[in-house]
C-alpha cells in the first residue's frame, strides 16, 4: 500500500558523526596548551617582578604592595558579592507561593522554568563577577588602604573644624572611598533584588491587582532606607569636604577651603541636609511595618526639593545679596586662611620679599666692572646648546650619545668651587655599526666615561675647557668606576657577564672587551627565569641562545627615574636626574617628593602644567613623574641615588620633619635610609631641585603678598616669562648659578628665575633660592621686588633689544652667514648694586661644523648694551670703555665672523685690510671643509693683518691725519670710526662710511 503520510523523505541518510577520538583529543589538548600558555605568562609577569625587586634588595616592597592588593582584592570583592547575593537570594526567598494569572506573568514563567535547572550557578556567576570587579576597583586604592591605616598626624590643625591636617590627607580620601563603595554596593543589590521580584511576581507592571508585594515592599524600602543612610553619611562628610573643595575664584583657578558661601551657606545647608536624610531613612525602615510606600516616598521628595533649595538656590542668594555687594570685606578672613595654608603647603612661608630699587645705585659705573666678578660666576656654557659641541668633541664612537641636555653641577679644585657642565657618555644603540640581537643585547651594554667642563670659560674657538674628557676619561675627578650601564637614555635590555663578551670602548690599539662583574640584575642561570624572561620580554632566543650561560644577568629598568619610580611607587620624580662622581663611582641622583591633596584651604597646583618649560617641551624626559597630578602640599623628602654601574638604588631622608613621609615609612619600613647615612661627599653634589622650585614659583606669581585686600584686587600678580631664547611660547625654565644676592656676604649656588606683570614684559621681580645643599641658608627663597613706578626690561625686552640694535643685528647677520646658523643661551639674570646684569651667550654653528661654538656674548645692564667676542671684553664695554648708552660694538678680531675693520687712505692700512679679508675668506673656507688646522692658521694670519693695520692706523692719528686721511673721511657725525660693510675701503662714500 503506498505511503500517503507526511513522514520523511525516503533514500540515504547522511548522519553527522561526533569528531573522532583522535580530533577530539587534539582539540582537548590544544586547549590545554592555550590555558597553561596564559597562565604562564601570568606567572612570568608575576615571577619577573618578584626577580627584578629581590635583585635591588627592595623585596619588601614588593610584597607589602602585592599583599595590600590582593587584601583589598578579597575583602572587598567578597562584600560586594555578599552583598548582591545575599539580595538575590532574599528576593528568590520573599517570591510569593503564586503568581497571578496574567499575560505578563505567563511570559515570565518561561524564563523561570528555562533558569530553573541553573539557578545556583546563575547565583553564583553574578556574585562572582560583580565581586571581580569590585575587588579590582578595591585593590587600585591600596595607596589610600596604607595612608589611612598608617597616617602620622601632622601637628597642625584647620582653621574651620579644628581637626588635624592628616584627617583630610589620610582618613577623609578613605572614609569617601568606603561610602562609594558602601553606594556601589546598594545600588547594585537593589537592582539586581528588583529584577528578582520582577521576575519572580514580587512586582509586578502590567498585571491587574497590587504592584508589589508586602515582601518585595520591604525588602526594597530596607535597601533604599540603606542608601539614604548613605546620603546622610555622605552630606556629614561634605561638611569637612569644603575645607579641601576646589573652586574658581577670582583671584586663582585653584582655590580650595571654605568662602563666606562656604561658612554661612553650604555649611549649614549641609548640617540641616543630613538631619533630612536620617529621618528619610528612617521613614524607609518604617515601611518593614506599615507596608507602604506612601510616607518615605514623600519624605524622600521632600529630601531632593531641600537639596535643591537648601543646597542649591539659598548659597546662590547669599553669593547674590550678601557676597557681591561687598565682596572685599566678606572674603578677607577667609583669603588670609588660604594664603596662610597655601604658603605652609609648598614650603614657600619663609620666602624673603625685599624692595630693590632696579636701577644702580652707583653713578660711576666704571667702579661696577670688579663687582661683577664677586656678584657671581656667570656661566657662558649653556647645558641646554653645547651638548651637540660635547658629542662631536667627545663621543669617540657612534654608539656614545650624551643627554640632549647637559647638567650643572660644582666640583671642588684647589679648594674652589666651579660651576661645571657634565654629562655621561651613554651607550646609543642607533648608533652601533651592525644591528642584530647579539649586538643590541650582549656586545653593546654600556657607555663609558664622564665628560666635564668649566661652566665660566671657554678656549680660544669658542669650545668648552674640558676638566674631564677623552676615552677612557681623564681630568680632574680622579680614578673611578667609568662604565655606564645605567643610564638616562638605556632605555632596552642588556644581557650581561656571560660566555658573551662585551665591547668595553675602543682606542688607538682596537676594541677592548669587558665581562660584567657587578650584582646588578637577575641571573639567567636558571631555566625558569629564563623561560620566564622569555615570556615577559617576548623574545624566545632567551630561552635557547648560546650566548647566554653561567654567570648571565639580565638589566633591565635602566633609567635612574624608572628605578627610583619602581622601588618607592609612593614618590613623586622630579624630571632632572643628574650624574655625580662620588667616592669613585658614578651616582645619578634623583630628587622624590611626597605628595598630596588633601591639605585644608591650600591652593592645587597641577604638576604636569606647572612644571613645564621650554626644556620638557623639547625633552619629555626632563618631564615629572606623578603619582597625583593634581596636589596642595609637596615636599622635596628624598634623595635618591642610582649606582651607574651597578643600578643600586639608596633612598635617604632628606626632610625629617614631613609627616607624609613618615607615613610612606610606616607602611614600607627599611627602605628610606636615615639623612644621616648621606656621606659628604654625596651632600656636596646635592642640590635644591628644578621641579619643586617651578612649583613655588607659580605659586609666588600670586603669593608672595600676604594681604588678603591685595591679594583680591590681583594688582601685584606676576607671570613666570615665556623663554626668550626661543619662539616655542614656553615658560623659561630656572637656572643655577653661583652668585650672591644683595644681603648675602658671598657666592652661593643658586637656582634663579625672573618675574614679569602680569600681561606686560618689563620686569617685576627676581627670585632665588640658595641650592647647595648642606649649608646654613639651604632651601631660603629671597624675591627681589622692583618699583611699579619703574620700568626695568624683563627678559624679553633685552632680548628685542639684541635683536633689534642695528649694529648688534648687523653682527648677527654676517654670524648667520653662509649656512651657519645662531643659537641663544640661557639669559642669566644677576642683581648688582640696585640694578640687574643681562648676560646671554650667543653660539654659532658655522659651516659644516654642525656644532655650536660660543661667538659672542651679550651683556646688559642700565640700559647699556653689549655684544662682544668674550664675556671680559664686554663687561669692560657696558662699565667702563663704551660710552653711556652706546651699544655699538668694536670690530671683532680673531674668529671667522669678525666685522670689517674700519676704512683708511693709509695705504698701510688698506693693504692690512686687504690681507685680513684674504684670511677671513681662508677661515671660512676651512672652515667648510672641515680643516681645523688650517682654519687655525687663518685665524693667526687674520690677527696679524688686523695687529698690522691697527699700528699704521695709530701712527695715522698720532701724526694728525696725515697721509691723507681728512677730517671726515674715516670718522662718522660724531667723531667716531664706524666700522665699514666693505673690508676694501672702497665703499665710495665719504662721511659716515661703514
Amino acid at each position: 500500500m503506498p505511503d500517503r503520510g507526511g513522514g520523511p523523505p525516503t533514500g540515504p541518510r547522511i548522519r553527522v558523526g561526533r569528531p573522532s577520538r583522535r580530533v577530539r583529543t587534539l582539540l582537548m589538548t590544544l586547549g590545554v596548551l592555550a590555558v597553561l600558555a596564559m597562565a604562564f605568562t601570568m606567572f612570568a609577569g608575576f615571577w619577573t617582578d618578584w626577580l627584578w625587586y629581590r635583585s635591588v634588595h627592595y623585596s619588601s616592597v614588593f610584597k607589602t604592595t602585592l599583599w595590600t592588593k590582593i587584601g583589598l582584592f578579597f575583602v572587598f570583592g567578597l562584600l560586594m558579592a555578599l552583598a548582591v547575593g545575599f539580595n538575590i537570594w532574599l528576593a528568590h526567598r520573599l517570591r510569593p507561593p503564586l503568581s497571578a494569572m496574567s499575560m505578563e506573568q505567563q511570559n515570565l514563567d518561561r524564563y523561570r522554568m528555562g533558569i530553573a535547572p541553573y539557578k545556583r550557578w546563575l547565583l553564583l556567576g553574578i556574585t562572582a563577577l560583580v565581586g571581580l570587579i569590585a575587588g579590582a576597583s578595591a585593590s587600585g586604592q591600596w595607596r589610600t588602604w596604607l595612608m589611612w591605616v598608617n597616617g602620622v598626624p601632622f601637628g597642625q590643625k584647620d582653621p574651620q573644624f579644628k581637626l588635624d591636617v592628616s584627617f583630610y590627607a589620610f582618613d577623609l580620601p578613605w572614609y569617601r572611598f568606603l561610602l562609594g563603595f558602601g553606594f556601589a554596593a546598594v545600588i547594585i543589590s537593589v537592582i539586581a533584588a528588583a529584577l528578582t521580584h520582577y521576575l519572580y511576581g514580587g512586582l509586578r507592571v502590567t498585571s491587574p491587582g497590587a504592584r508589589a508585594t508586602a515582601a518585595a515592599t520591604g525588602h526594597l524600602s530596607v535597601l533604599i532606607g540603606v542608601f539614604v543612610a548613605l546620603k546622610a553619611v555622605a552630606y556629614w562628610l561634605d561638611r569637612y569636604g569644603l575645607a579641601v573643595k576646589s573652586s574658581d575664584f577670582k583671584a586663582t583657578d585653584s582655590w580650595t577651603g571654605l568662602r563666606y558661601v562656604d561658612a554661612n551657606a553650604y555649611l549649614p545647608a549641609k548640617t540641616i541636609l543630613f538631619c533630612i536624610a536620617v529621618i528619610c531613612a528612617l521613614l524607609f525602615f518604617a515601611t518593614i511595618w506599615r507596608r507602604t510606600w506612601q510616607l518615605p516616598v514623600t519624605g524622600f521628595g521632600l529630601m531632593v526639593l531641600s537639596a535643591i533649595l537648601i543646597g542649591g538656590l539659598y548659597p546662590a542668594l547669599v553669593q547674590k545679596f550678601q557676597v557681591q555687594p561687598n565682596e572685599q570685606a566678606k572674603e578677607a578672613p577667609y583669603v588670609e586662611k588660604n594664603l596662610k595654608a597655601t604658603r605652609d603647603a609648598y614650603g614657600i612661608e619663609g620666602t624673603q620679599v625685599a624692595e630693590y630699587p632696579g636701577v644702580s645705585q652707583t653713578k660711576d659705573q666704571t667702579k661696577l666692572r670688579d663687582d661683577v666678578d664677586a656678584a657671581a660666576s656667570i656661566r657662558i656654557m649653556d647645558p641646554n646648546v653645547i651638548s651637540p659641541t660635547f658629542q662631536q668633541l667627545q663621543q669617540m664612537r657612534n654608539y656614545y650619545a650624551f643627554p640632549n641636555n647637559l647638567d650643572v653641577d660644582r666640583y671642588s679644585k684647589d679648594g674652589k668651587d666651579q660651576d661645571t657642565v657634565i654629562g655621561l657618555r651613554e651607550l646609543n644603540l642607533a648608533g652601533i655599526p651592525k644591528k642584530n640581537w647579539i649586538n643590541n643585547h650582549f656586545r653593546y651594554t654600556h657607555g663609558y666615561g664622564v665628560v666635564a667642563a668649566k661652566g665660566t670659560e671657554v678656549d680660544s674657538e669658542g669650545r668648552p675647557v674640558f676638566t674631564e674628557s677623552d676615552l677612557p676619561s681623564k681630568g680632574d675627578l680622579g680614578t673611578y668606576e667609568q662604565r655606564v650601564y645605567y643610564g638616562e637614555k638605556t632605555t632596552t635590555y642588556s644581557i650581561v657577564g656571560g660566555p658573551q663578551k662585551e665591547i668595553d670602548y675602543s682606542d688607538d690599539n682596537g676594541e677592548k672587551t669587558f665581562s660584567y662583574k657587578g650584582d646588578g640584575g637577575v641571573d639567567l642561570s636558571n631555566p625558569i627565569n629564563r623561560a620566564a624572561y622569555a615570556a615577559a620580554f617576548s623574545e624566545p632566543q632567551i630561552l635557547y641562545s648560546g650566548a647566554i650561560g653561567e654567570g648571565s644577568r639580565v638589566l633591565y629598568n635602566r633609567t635612574p627615574k624608572e628605578r627610583v619610580e619602581a622601588v618607592a611607587p609612593w614618590l613623586t620624580i622630579d624630571g632632572d636626574a643628574y650624574p655625580a662622581v662620588v667616592d669613585g663611582r658614578i651616582q645619578w641622583i634623583v630628587d622624590a617628593y611626597t605628595t598630596t591633596n588633601g591639605y585644608p584651604y591650600a591652593s592645587r597646583t597641577t604638576l604636569g602644567d606647572t612644571t613645564a618649560d621650554s626644556l620638557t617641551a623639547a625633552n619629555n624626559q626632563r618631564a615629572v613623574v606623578a603619582q597625583q597630578n593634581q596636589v596642595n602640599y609637596i615636599r622635596n623628602s628624598v634623595k635618591a641615588t642610582v649606582d651607574a654601574y651597578s643600578g643600586d638604588v639608596k633612598l635617604y631622608q632628606w626632610d625629617t620633619e614631613d609627616p607624609v613621609l613618615k607615613t610612606w615609612m610606616k607602611a614600607f619600613p627599611n627602605t628610606v635610609q636615615d639623612k644621616s647615612e648621606i656621606s659628604d661627599t654625596l651632600m656636596a653634589h646635592l642640590r635644591y631641585p628644578q621641579d619643586l622650585f617651578k612649583v613655588q614659583r607659580e605659586l609666588l606669581t600670586r603669593y608672595h603678598v600676604k594681604d588678603a585686600n591685595t591679594f583680591l584686587s590681583g594688582s601685584e600678580v606676576w607671570q613666570v616669562p615665556d623663554d626668550p631664547t626661543n619662539k616655542s611660547g614656553d615658560a623659561v625654565p630656572p637656572y643655577y648659578l653661583s652668585m650672591k644676592m644683595p644681603d648675602q656676604k658671598q657666592q652661593a649656588f643658586s637656582l634663579t628665575t625672573t618675574f614679569t606683570p602680569n600681561g606686560r614684559d618689563n620686569l617685576s621681580a627676581f627670585m632665588a633660592v640658595d641650592a647647595e645643599a648642606g649649608t646654613e641658608g639651604y632651601g631660603k627663597i629671597r624675591i627681589l621686588k622692583l618699583p611699579t613706578s619703574t620700568t626695568v626690561n624683563g627678559p624679553k625686552q633685552v632680548q628685542s633689544q639684541l635683536n633689534s640694535e642695528q649694529d648688534i643685528a648687523e653682527t648677527i647677520r654676517l654670524l648667520r652667514g653662509g649656512d651657519s646658523e645662531v643659537e641663544y643661551g640661557n639669559l642669566l639674570t644677576v642683581p648688582l648694586d640696585g640694578g640687574l646684569l643681562y648676560v646671554e651667550p650667543v653660539y654659532v654653528r658655522g659651516g659644516d661644523l654642525k656644532y655650536p661654538l660660543l661667538r659672542k656674548v651679550l651683556v646688559s645692564y642700565g640700559g647699556n648694551t653689549a655684544f662682544e667676542n668674550t664675556l671680559d671684553e664686554a663687561l669692560a664695554k657696558v662699565f667702563g670703555e663704551a660710552e653711556e648708552g652706546s651699544t655699538q660694538p668694536p670690530p671683532d678680531e680673531g674668529e671667522d665672523t669678525t666685522e670689517p675693520p674700519p676704512t683708511s687712505t693709509n695705504p698701510t692700512v688698506r693693504e692690512a685690510l686687504s690681507d685680513a679679508q684674504k684670511a677671513f675668506d681662508a677661515g671660512q673656507k676651512a672652515l667648510e671643509q672641515k680643516d681645523l688646522a688650517a682654519y687655525a692658521e687663518a685665524q693667526k694670519d687674520l690677527e696679524e693683518a688686523l695687529q698690522r693695520a691697527e699700528d699704521a692706523q695709530a701712527r695715522t692719528d698720532e701724526s694728525g691725519g696725515k697721509n691723507g686721511d681728512d677730517k671726515n673721511g674715516d670718522k662718522g657725525e660724531d667723531g667716531k670710526a664706524s666700522p665699514s660693510p666693505d673690508p676694501t675701503g672702497d665703499s665710495g662714500s665719504g662721511q659716515g662710511s661703514g
